[in-house]
C-alpha cells in the first residue's frame, strides 16, 4: 500500500482547557508554534478554532486572520482548514474566516445529537456555507457523523454546490452520535467509494478512540486526523505532551503499514489544491 497518507491535526477545539492538558494552545502564538512542531513531524493539514482570553471558544475573524498570518510564515505549504462548528458562534457567525480563504474549511452537512446538546446544522446556514467557501474558493473538508451526511454531501456534489474533489472525514465516537463500529466504518468507505469514486476518505476517533480510528484509516488506504482537540492523553493514564506526539504516533502507524506520510505537495496534490511556495 504506497498511497501516501495525509495526517490532519486538530490542534485546540473548543472544549479542551489547559487545566485539562497544559499542553492545549489557546493563544494564538502557542497555536502557531504547536502547529509548527506538528508539521514537523508529518502534519500537512492544520484544523483550527481561536480562543478568547478565557480560553472560551471564539469566531473572532481577526484571530483566524492573525493565526494564519503565522501558520503561512512558519509553516509553508501546510493545508489551513478553519472550523465552521457550532460551538464558536451562531448562524452565519461560524463562517465569518471563510472571506479569509484558508484553504480549506470543516462542513458539516445535516444535524446530529452531541452529549448535552443538539448539533444544528438547518439545511439555509449548510447551504449558505457552502455558497461562501464556492466565492471565496475555499475547500470544505465534509465532516460526516452520520450515514445521511455522506449521501448529502455526495448529492450537494452531484449539483454543484459543493464542486470538484469530495474529501469525506468520518466522525466517530462522539457521545449520542455515531459510535466507533468497524462495520460502519468499513461501510462508510463503501459508501464513499460508490457514490463519489473519486473522491478522498480521512476519520477522526473522539477520545480514547483516536489511536483505534488512526489505525484504522492507515491501515485501510484512508487519511487520518489526530490532535489536542479530540484526545488530551496517550493512554487512560498519561496525557499527550503535544500535538506533535500524537502526530508522531500516527507516522508511526504509517511506518508500521508501508505507507508514505504525505507531504505537503503530495497532499495539496491528492485533494486537488493548488502548490504554494514554500
Amino acid at each position: 500500500m504506497s498511497k501516501p497518507c495525509i495526517i490532519c491535526v486538530a490542534i485546540t477545539g473548543s472544549l479542551p482547557k489547559k487545566e485539562n492538558n497544559p499542553a492545549v494552545p489557546i493563544t494564538v502564538t502557542e497555536q502557531v508554534e504547536s502547529t509548527q512542531a506538528a508539521f514537523e513531524a508529518g502534519a500537512t493539514i492544520v484544523h483550527a478554532h481561536v480562543r478568547n482570553d478565557d480560553e472560551t471558544p471564539s469566531s473572532d475573524p481577526e484571530k483566524f486572520a492573525r493565526l494564519k498570518e503565522g501558520l503561512e510564515k512558519h509553516c509553508p505549504g501546510m493545508i489551513i482548514q478553519f472550523s465552521t462548528g457550532g460551538r464558536s458562534g451562531a448562524g452565519k457567525e461560524r463562517g465569518g474566516m471563510i472571506a479569509l480563504q484558508p484553504d480549506m474549511a470543516s462542513l458539516s452537512v445535516g444535524s446530529n445529537n452531541f452529549p448535552t446538546r443538539v448539533y444544528e446544522n438547518p439545511p439555509d446556514l449548510v447551504d449558505w456555507l457552502a455558497s461562501e467557501m464556492r466565492t471565496h474558493h475555499v475547500k470544505p473538508e465534509i465532516e460526516a457523523f452520520d450515514l445521511s451526511h455522506i449521501h448529502q454531501a455526495a448529492a450537494m456534489n452531484r449539483d454543484g454546490r459543493i464542486p470538484g474533489k469530495l474529501y469525506v472525514q468520518f466522525v466517530m465516537g462522539v457521545k449520542n452520535a455515531m459510535p466507533v463500529d468497524r462495520d460502519v466504518f468499513d461501510y462508510y468507505i463503501k459508501t464513499v467509494e460508490r457514490l463519489v469514486p473519486d473522491g478522498e476518505w480521512c476519520a477522526a476517533g473522539i477520545g480514547q478512540h483516536q489511536f483505534t480510528l488512526n489505525e484504522w484509516c492507515i491501515s485501510s488506504g484512508g487519511h487520518t486526523r489526530t490532535g489536542l482537540e479530540d484526545n488530551i492523553r496517550l493512554n487512560r493514564d498519561t496525557l499527550a505532551p503535544s500535538n506533535a506526539a500524537l502526530v508522531k504516533r500516527a507516522a508511526d502507524l504509517c511506518e508500521k503499514y508501508e505507507r508514505p506520510v504525505a507531504t505537503w505537495q503530495q497532499a495539496r496534490e491528492i485533494l486537488g489544491l493548488p502548490l504554494k511556495a514554500a
